[in-house]
């Protein structure tokens, strides 16, 4: 049991770098309202930036640069005969590369950003243009830099939350204790569920932390499991990750005594990443969402028959932003990349599934509800293919 959690600690420090940069760096918005987007004559080539983290020295960097580049191409064939010129600006995971590279691409013509991946590059990026009117549709799933005219495409913490709250309390779980990890990442994503769990009708049951090691997971269990006894907790919502933390949470807990049927585990991140994870027996029967899968595999075949390879998971978020500004520019009008534009209620159909701008720089995505059963991930209630009627 425990070879699982020290053979994920080997990977911890990257994890946790990464979550800094990608999701959770301290980043300040860049302010005011949205851009009004420059005016685009009918049947104009519009020119779209899409800023990427090559040039940082880092091979983790080049292949997701790669995959934002590719997946973005892709999308644009897909678009037909809509006129988009991609335009690639490297930012070297640098804010002030970052900055610097946003400028130099509305200096040359472009209407829009897309990207950077990192928040605090991102950030940036918004606060260079944000005089110019220019929009940023940012990779990042980091709320903190979002609004005024830096829009973020990752799915954030809040929308997650949420969505698994609404269908916990769907199926009579609805009574929640909250177990999360201390550190940045673990706290942000305590305060979403806390959040997510009220707004969709819940009762929190309770609220417990632990430091993110053997140790500390070790000495919490016995707290968590009196915790979510005394106050009968139907479910046990969980901030850890796959990498680290989730893997001996899980079994500790059910070791003693506490698992789903009775109490449901709910993650809050993603627990179908890697193969192998499916076979734990601490995660079988658990809750997760995820966008919509049938969508994305066919993303993912038809990318690798095209470049030979598989995508970085961010390339999904390049592709909607182009599907996006693709579908803004077919509707027309003279400011058809305008954050009104943006923001419209309908929202956009992309990769990942339905997805829609909110007028603060966040998303709402469509997810699917899925569990661990027998090994396999099955998924318990689909993905909406519309917001209407999505219970958005």
């Amino acid at each position: 049991m425990f070879s699982v959690f020290d053979r994920a600690r080997k990977t911890l420090g990257r994890a946790t770098a990464a979550l800094t940069a990608l999701i959770l760096a301290a980043c300040v918005p860049a302010g005011g309202p949205g851009g009004g987007g420059p005016s685009v004559r009918p049947g104009e080539t519009v020119q779209v930036a899409l800023l990427v983290p090559s040039g940082s020295g880092q091979a983790t960097d080049e292949f997701m640069a790669r995959s934002m580049q590719n997946a973005a191409r892709l999308a644009i064939s897909d678009l037909g005969g809509q006129r988009i010129d991609l335009r690639v600006y490297p930012t070297g995971a640098s804010p002030a590369m970052a900055s610097s590279q946003a400028i130099k691409a509305v200096d040359e013509g472009a209407k829009i950003i897309l990207g950077p991946l990192y928040a605090q590059e991102a950030n940036a990026a918004g606060v260079a243009v944000a005089s110019r009117g220019v929009n940023v549709l940012a990779l990042s799933n980091n709320a903190d830099i979002a609004g005024g005219n830096v829009f973020i495409l990752g799915p954030t913490f809040s929308n997650i939350a949420e969505q698994l709250a609404r269908y916990a309390v769907s199926q009579g779980k609805g009574r929640a204790l909250i177990v999360h990890g201390q550190g940045i990442a673990g706290e942000a994503g305590r305060d979403a569920l806390q959040a997510g769990i009220s707004r969709a009708g819940g009762d929190i049951a309770g609220i417990e932390g632990y430091e993110v090691s053997q140790n500390g997971i070790v000495a919490a269990t016995p707290r968590i499991v009196a915790r979510a006894r005394d106050t009968s907790a139907q479910s046990i919502f969980m901030t850890a990750n796959l990498d680290a933390d989730l893997p001996l949470l899980t079994q500790l807990l059910r070791d003693n005594g506490i698992a789903p049927p009775s109490t449901a585990f709910v993650g809050l991140g993603r627990w179908d990443t890697q193969t192998q994870a499916l076979t734990l027996p601490g995660l079988q029967g658990g809750w997760f969402a995820l966008p919509d899968p049938a969508l994305y595999n066919q993303f993912v075949a038809r990318y690798q028959a095209a470049y030979g390879e598989a995508p970085h998971a961010t390339a999904g978020l390049a592709y909607d932003g182009i599907a996006a500004i693709g579908a803004l520019l077919n509707r027309g009008g003279n400011n058809p990349l305008s954050a009104n534009a943006l923001t419209q209620g309908s929202g956009f159909a992309g990769v990942n599934g339905i997805f829609r701008l909110r007028r603060d720089g966040t998303n709402e995505r469509g997810l699917a509800i899925a569990t661990i059963r027998n090994n396999q991930m099955v998924i318990l209630e689909p993905a909406p293919r519309s917001f209407r009627g999505a219970g958005f």
